[in-house]
């Protein structure tokens, strides 16, 4: 018996910061279709009502609404939706075992970890690739739905003496997931997307699935992961071959399945490497293709090396999020309202993917959107309606005179025909 008479100790406080996490998240409704501003209208009894259950044992999570998402390279992924209430009690939960769990969790593993970001798995990798000829691209077949319960649990108690953790944990897991048509799904296996409980775990089962194990195995192999996707670094060809057998046999063992077609050996060539004709030369790893591209130098020779940069599945769904904006038809906005709208989402994209060969992102842009603003033009002022040729002169004296207004062009991605350059 805790300390307020509940059956489990869990401080109030716990619930309050978990609150905020979420909050600061944002993040969409659940089932109950509570969005986290309907949350705090009523919120001291709403974060009593989550607290009282979880301390007395009695907190059972709601279905998770399943929702689609397309996928940058075709297909859709379906993420799970908690409720805003569930997603308080998760991180509760998340925020009691973090602090143990990181103590142990590999330094190469990135995702979802405090301090660590995609972008530095990337640089790692980059500069691996450098050091080492061979890669094994791993890729896990339907990771988040298949990955089996008792491993999760057994890594969970090996981080935890609170009953209270595992028992929520369990009942996380073998929540069920509702349909988009309403019917409801139990799972026996797999943890959803989504979930503020989820990364967690996932980084908990491949930690003793592949980093432990792998370390162990083969303590000079290095490699880089972030959540289930993963990268393997090796000095030859036979090195490479044993361990991609060794790895999908240790997957086999645990119930999943690495996926035939796209799990495999990459040659990383560079300068003074020759190409080995039976392995492809290029992989792609956090939406960046890593491959052999010239790079110059600082003395301003060129040279060949094994380098990322955007992925054209990235530079898809950018596009896709392009066309959606649907710059043509938005006349009733001035010039800089539509700046104040795409500028937000380009920063982040530049900020990301422009951190390795930014040039071939910034070109990609200039192609994009600077058609799009020279159709803008055109349907936005009546002298332009029928004359290209004008409105793409307008747009180019424009970034001329305001260089900074789009940042798109503040990085260089300015339109043809502006005395400040053009891309």
């Amino acid at each position: 018996m805790g300390s307020s008479g509940k059956a489990f100790d869990i401080p109030k406080m716990m619930v309050w910061e978990a609150y905020l996490k979420v909050r600061s998240n944002k993040g969409a409704a659940g089932v109950d279709r509570q969005s986290l501003v309907d949350f705090a209208r009523d919120e001291k009894k709403n974060l009593y009502k989550i607290w009282n259950r979880m301390s007395s044992g009695s907190y059972f999570p709601p279905p998770v609404r399943a929702v689609e998402i397309p996928k940058a390279g075709g297909g859709v992924r379906v993420l799970g939706v908690p409720t805003v209430a569930d997603r308080i009690a998760q991180t509760v939960v998340a925020m009691t075992l973090e602090p143990s769990a990181e103590q142990v969790f590999h330094q190469d593993s990135y995702g979802y970890r405090p301090a660590r970001s995609a972008l530095d798995a990337v640089e790692t990798c980059r500069k691996r690739c450098w050091q080492s000829q061979w890669v094994i691209d791993i890729d896990i077949q339907g990771f988040f739905d298949n990955v089996p319960h008792e491993p999760i649990l057994r890594a969970v108690g090996k981080h935890t003496d609170k009953p209270w953790v595992l028992l929520y944990v369990q009942r996380w897991l073998t929540a069920p997931v509702q349909q988009q048509d309403g019917t409801l799904v139990v799972r026996g296996r797999g943890t959803p997307q989504g979930s503020a409980i989820s990364p967690l775990l996932s980084n908990l089962f491949m930690h003793y699935a592949f980093d432990d194990w792998l370390a162990r195995m083969q303590p000079l192999v290095r490699f880089e992961r972030y959540c289930d996707d993963v990268i393997v670094h090796c000095v030859s060809e036979k090195q490479a071959l044993y361990i991609k057998r060794s790895i999908a046999e240790r997957f086999t063992r645990l119930g999943l399945t690495l996926h035939p077609q796209k799990t495999k050996i990459v040659h990383c060539v560079q300068e003074q490497r020759t190409q080995d004709p039976r392995y492809g030369v290029e992989f792609t790893f956090l939406g960046f293709t890593f491959r052999p591209r010239y790079a110059r130098l600082r003395d301003g020779r060129w040279k060949s090396g094994f380098l990322p940069a955007v992925s054209k599945a990235a530079k898809k769904s950018m596009a896709a999020v392009i066309r959606g904006w649907r710059l043509g038809r938005r006349t009733d906005l001035s010039f800089r309202e539509v700046a104040a709208m795409i500028n937000r989402i380009v920063a982040g994209w530049i900020n990301y993917y422009g951190h390795f060969y930014k040039s071939l992102l910034i070109s990609f842009l200039s192609d994009r959107i600077n058609p799009h603003l020279v159709r803008w033009a055109m349907r936005k002022f009546k002298h332009l309606h029928r004359w290209p040729a004008k409105a793409r002169r307008r747009i180019a004296q424009i970034a001329t005179n305001y260089p900074g207004m789009f940042i798109h062009w503040r990085h260089g991605a300015l339109p043809a025909g502006s005395t400040t350059g053009a891309v």
